[in-house]
């Protein structure tokens, strides 16, 4: 049951990262004052972290912990970029996705 509402707040926060990370830069086009802020990113990242983290410790499947983790590494990668750099990269739609599929994945595979 705890895996279960693991997956759903994973669900939630990667639809939420993603919708985030596709509507905030047509925002910026428009001129109402507002600006990117790291911080946001870096919040999506902890909250994905530390679900993955609880939900991966009693995952038996090799596969979808790696595809967990990598997600999680992608979007990790983008983060710094965004903080060392100041440049966005396309990493962070991938590692979004690829969250949503695996808690998708993990969703369906629990005993109902």
């Amino acid at each position: 049951m705890k895996s279960k509402i693991l997956d759903a707040v994973g669900i939630s926060a990667a639809v939420l990262c993603l919708i985030h990370c596709i509507v905030f830069p047509l925002l910026l086009i428009i001129p109402i004052g507002i600006s990117h802020n790291p911080y946001v990113d870096l919040g999506f990242l902890a909250i994905g972290t530390l679900v993955v983290y609880r939900l991966t410790k009693k995952i038996t499947n090799r596969r979808l912990k790696f595809l967990f983790w990598i997600s999680i590494g992608l979007i990790a990668v983008s983060v710094a970029a965004d903080f060392i750099f100041e440049v966005h990269l396309p990493l962070i739609y991938v590692g979004a996705a690829g969250l949503i599929t695996a808690h998708l994945i993990n969703f369906k595979n629990h005993k109902h």
